[in-house]
């Protein structure tokens, strides 16, 4: 089969979108490809139909565990075997989704970065045929990039032990990322595939204003449909949300402290129009495809163009008019000039960081390689008296000179230790015969349990049991009544994994020349934010076009400057 038979096969589309084709066309001829595609251009058919039409499995690298879900649940119901690794699962479920990836006609497998440098993971990968490495939010792997994650950098040598074509995906990338890209996945030679980046469906309007809560409101009152509003912290997303409401205008708040139900609750209010407008912070939007948005609303200053432009084309998606609006006025630039100070505390301060956080966990100097600490950023810093943004950045660049993993708002499984003697095991007698048989499953098929708490597998126990879940918690719950073992419920919550034991001082190497080049990046990025907003004479849509590289570019007419200039002839 061709490739558009393919895609009118499994997605019932009749042709490709720009760009699709090429990109298609050179992971058919066995080129490593960098794809760069605006947000809504429809990514995931660029590696999904070569895939299909080559012999192996796909091996999908992606950051977005809610994505990956998503991708995986669409390919199965289009009769497309896919599997997904991510943070959240157990040794077991990972070594059966592995098995079944080697052995059985999968199609896909979709895996999360920090499972690269497994052993586990590469003992299996290696006996694979793997059609092609896939590497989406490619920008990630980038030091350059508004959003690197370490554990990318593992791709790279992966590459020396599979071989198979490499596909990069990423709505945002500068040329310099784009360069930075290709070299850190060992591209055997350039190879970019860019569609324009123009929105014309999207109008650009840029508001100075003192009264910011009346624009929102006239905005929300005059613009009819679905609406996101931006905001940088989580206590406004609330405040917002709670005006909102009061004028009349359906809304919810969404941020990366509530609960997962409660996130799942909301987006889905919002996607199916229960609810019209969402107030959140960043954590919201990535993977969100909901096409008939019609404005986007930044109440305050985004810290990048990448990050903006990547919000605000989540709007319009359908390709009818929607509308990208930042409200600003002083305050805004100043607070953005003194963020600066907050995002890069001093490299002093970052290390102490480091050791608070291994003496908030008790764990002395030498020891601590391979613990996972649940993290709560709010109960840490009022227990320092610190400043809870200057903590989150010290993990953040923790993570980036590669001394532990900070996953935000994981899945976390049930853990369990036995805490009694394997002699007094034996003395032990109770009168559910169930807890009896739990405890002999538990000492069978985990090692390590008398020693600290292991991740057990809910599921697997139970039906060995012959129980439903809850009843399994409830048995678990009684053990630990009953002082037989320590039961750490299962959770979903903010984790970091150590990579080595706790270093002394002088040991602790936090790369300053990194450090100074990634701050010099960070506010060279801050002051082309300014100077978008402050500048009165340039197309918005051609300004955000020229930083990415697309020089040759036609004013879009809509825009606000676009409209004073009209008027001014």
């Amino acid at each position: 089969m061709t490739a558009l038979e393919i895609l009118k096969e499994y997605w019932g589309y009749d042709s490709f979108r720009p760009k699709q084709e090429d990109i298609v066309n050179s992971a058919l001829e066995g080129r490593d490809v960098l794809a760069i595609l605006p947000t809504g251009g429809g990514k995931s058919v660029c590696f999904q139909v070569p895939s299909m039409m080559r012999d192996g499995i796909a091996l999908v690298i992606s950051p977005l565990i809610a994505l990956m879900k998503d991708q995986v649940q669409n390919l199965n119901a289009r009769g497309i075997k896919a599997l997904c690794i991510n943070a959240g699962m157990t040794h077991r479920e990972v070594e059966n989704t592995l098995s079944n990836a080697l052995y059985g006609d999968f199609k896909f497998l979709y895996v999360s970065p920090e499972r690269l440098g497994t052993q586990l993971f590469l003992n299996y990968v290696t006996e694979m045929n793997i059609s092609y490495v896939v590497v989406d939010e490619a920008h990630c792997i980038s030091q350059w990039g508004y959003d690197f994650r370490p554990d990318y950098l593992n791709i790279g040598k992966l590459r020396s032990l599979v071989d198979a074509p490499v596909i990069a995906l990423t709505a945002t990338a500068t040329p310099k990322v784009a360069e930075d890209i290709m070299q850190r996945l060992g591209f055997e030679a350039p190879n970019l595939v860019q569609s324009g980046f123009e929105r014309p469906n999207l109008t650009y309007i840029v508001r100075e204003c003192e009264d910011k809560l009346g624009q929102l409101q006239n905005i929300c009152s005059s613009i009819a449909g679905t609406g996101i509003v931006y905001v940088r912290s989580r206590k406004k997303t609330e405040e917002l949300s709670a005006f909102l409401n009061a004028c009349g205008i359906s809304s919810s708040f969404y941020h990366a402290g509530l609960g997962t139900d409660s996130r799942n609750d909301r987006q889905k209010s919002w996607k199916e129009g229960r609810i019209r407008v969402m107030v959140c912070t960043n954590a919201f939007g990535m993977g969100i495809d909901k096409p008939d948005v019609r404005f986007v609303i930044h109440y305050d200053l985004p810290d990048s163009p990448e990050s903006y432009f990547q919000e605000a084309g989540r709007g319009g998606r359908d390709g009818k008019r929607s509308f990208a609006v930042l409200l600003w006025n002083g305050i805004d630039i100043r607070r953005m000039k003194q963020i600066s100070a907050v995002s890069f505390p001093s490299l002093e301060y970052v290390e102490d960081i480091y050791h608070k956080i291994h003496a908030f966990y008790e764990i002395p100097y030498d020891t601590g390689a391979g613990r996972q600490l649940k993290f709560n950023l709010e109960e840490f810093s009022r227990k320092f008296g610190l400043q809870r943004q200057m903590v989150y950045h010290s993990i953040v660049y923790m993570e980036r000179t590669g001394h532990w993993t900070f996953s935000e708002d994981i899945d976390i499984n049930t853990k369990v230790q036995i805490i009694v003697s394997r002699n007094d095991l034996y003395d032990l007698w109770f009168e559910d015969v169930r807890m009896s048989h739990l405890l002999e499953l538990i000492m069978r098929h985990y090692t390590g349990v008398f020693s600290y708490p292991v991740p057990v597998d809910e599921e697997y126990l139970a039906q060995k049991l012959g129980v439903q879940v809850p009843m399994l918690r409830q048995l678990l719950y009684k053990l630990s009544l009953e002082h037989v073992i320590r039961y750490v419920p299962c959770d979903h919550a903010t984790v970091i994994y150590l990579h080595h034991d706790r270093l002394r001082p002088k040991n602790l190497n936090l790369d300053p020349e990194r450090y100074h080049l990634l701050k010099s990046a960070y506010e060279e990025k801050a002051q082309k934010m300014i100077d978008y907003i402050q500048q009165e004479d340039t197309c918005r849509s051609t300004y955000l076009l020229e930083y990415f590289g697309q020089t040759e570019s036609e004013d879009c007419m809509s825009c606000d400057i676009c409209r004073l200039k009209s008027k001014r002839v």
